[in-house]
């Protein structure tokens, strides 16, 4: 009489087989993304040192009692008020993400619940301390590279680049007129497989 042979399979027999179907797909997954890292690149690259400046600033509570609050105008030009701010019914404020060694203009203006304004208050000059600068790198899908720099307004920052972080060759420089940035292109970075950069005043 032939034998009947009776196969079981216990838990840790199924749980090693997930385990290591687990891991084949674990791997390929991972190969598969390494793949689209290397054959699709990041498009854009940017690199800011730390850290903003930012500005307290304190007015006079309207006597008005249709106030409900303010909008705090403020720009890099004389006269000239590009940005503007809405706080709340209070008198004090900060305004961030300022750019080091520039000079902004602030005034206030009062505010009802339906956006009625009044005129602007007298301007208020700071000038913000220090040089913030930085460099962020665009590049396309055609390999060209553009380069924003921001920092101190009026003054010159080489431009330099490296394909191995130890030599260091300048490709040019900018002078950052009031907005304290300016555009660089890279024009050779097409033809290499690599490049880093730096600014230096």
């Amino acid at each position: 009489m032939p034998k009947i042979f009776k196969e079981t399979v216990s838990h840790t027999d199924v749980a090693l087989g997930w385990f290591l179907q687990n891991r084949r797909l674990t791997r390929a997954l991972g190969a598969m993304l390494l793949i689209g890292v290397l054959y699709n690149p990041v498009k854009a690259f940017g690199a800011t040192l730390p850290g903003s400046h930012s500005v307290a600033l304190a007015w006079d509570r309207s006597s008005s009692s249709s106030v409900t609050g303010y909008r705090v105008y403020y720009g890099a030009a004389s006269g000239s008020y590009t940005n503007s701010v809405r706080v709340e019914n209070v008198t004090t404020g900060t305004i961030s993400g300022l750019v080091g060694g520039i000079n902004y203009q602030f005034a206030v203006a009062a505010c009802t619940a339906s956006g009625v304004e009044s005129d602007l208050s007298n301007g208020l000059t700071y000038a913000v301390p220090g040089t913030l600068s930085s460099v962020r790198v665009g590049v396309t899908s055609n390999r060209q590279v553009t380069l924003t720099v921001t920092g101190q307004s009026g003054h010159t920052y080489g431009i330099e680049a490296t394909q191995d972080l130890r030599t260091w060759t300048i490709i040019g420089s900018v002078t950052l007129g009031i907005s304290g940035s300016a555009l660089f292109s890279d024009v050779n970075a097409p033809a290499l497989p690599k490049r880093f950069y730096r600014i230096r005043e």
